[in-house]
């Protein structure tokens, strides 16, 4: 059986309404893109979701939940396109990597937030797992991706350039007090992490404003990728989770419970 080769693309923090005020005509090629809702609102459970072969939701209403879950699964048929997938494959790991494993895929993983790195449960079930190097790293995932004869590939890419601060190079980092150095700091009990003076509602526009850029010079580089791509590759591109721009006093994700935070991206498609 000829399977497909699968390239699961997460850009990492991308809102729905920032990837639809960016033009993405490479993407645009899978179909039309959805707005769903992440399971969680910080990268790494979300991630989970993702390791477990869970997409992000509709919301769909008077469904039960487990109908919801039997059709996710279910959608690994088509994308993969072995037809006797069943859920009882899945079981009792809940690990979507493994389960492609034994269908005879690689499974290689390129991570750009630390969050993810090689040491976390997320990547047990990976042939080839690496953190890379910098945030912004997508050119060189591609770089490094190869689609041999006979060897289908699962490649899982969580990529950094959407994610704060939102810059393609260093150049011109914006600083915001409370978010730079924040890991260093936490365990001094003298910093500070209240923001009572609010954020200031110019940078948060010009911080949106690079995450659409940010979202466009990533639909340069997947257009790249599918040239290199064999008709036979199967794409998912989404979201991890929102991001919050200064609505109603909230800035990033994580901790946050907002609609903007959970709205996520999601197309899937071959190229034909």
């Amino acid at each position: 059986m000829d399977l497909n080769h699968i390239v699961f693309i997460v850009m990492d923090s991308c809102r729905w309404d920032s990837f639809q005020a960016a033009a993405t005509p490479n993407i645009d090629r899978l179909g039309v893109a959805q707005r769903r809702y992440a399971y969680a609102s910080w990268t790494a459970p979300s991630h989970h979701a993702f390791a477990m072969g869970l997409m992000p939701h509709t919301s769909p209403r008077d469904v039960f939940a487990s109908e919801v879950y039997k059709d996710e699964y279910a959608q690994w048929r088509e994308r993969t396109g072995h037809g006797g997938i069943e859920f009882k494959a899945f079981l009792p790991d809940l690990s979507l990597p493994k389960v492609l494993r034994t269908l005879g895929y690689r499974t290689v993983a390129r991570v750009s937030m630390p969050v993810l790195n090689q040491s976390t449960l997320i990547s047990r079930d990976f042939d080839d797992y690496k953190l890379m190097p910098t945030h912004n790293e997508f050119h060189r995932m591609v770089d490094e991706m190869e689609f041999p004869d006979g060897e289908p590939h699962y490649y899982f890419l969580n990529l950094g350039e959407t994610h704060y601060p939102y810059m393609l190079d260093g150049s011109r980092l914006p600083r915001i007090s409370g978010v730079h150095g924040a890991l260093k700091a936490m365990d001094d009990p003298a910093v500070a992490t209240s923001n009572p003076t609010g954020f200031d509602p110019g940078q948060m526009e010009m911080l949106r404003l690079q995450q659409i850029k940010c979202v466009e010079y990533l639909d340069g580089q997947i257009g790249r990728l599918m040239a290199a791509t064999p008709p036979n590759t199967h794409f998912i591109v989404t979201a991890d989770h929102g991001e919050l721009f200064g609505e109603e006093g909230y800035f990033g994700h994580g901790p946050i419970m907002h609609e903007k935070c959970f709205e996520v991206p999601f197309v899937e498609g071959r190229l034909g």
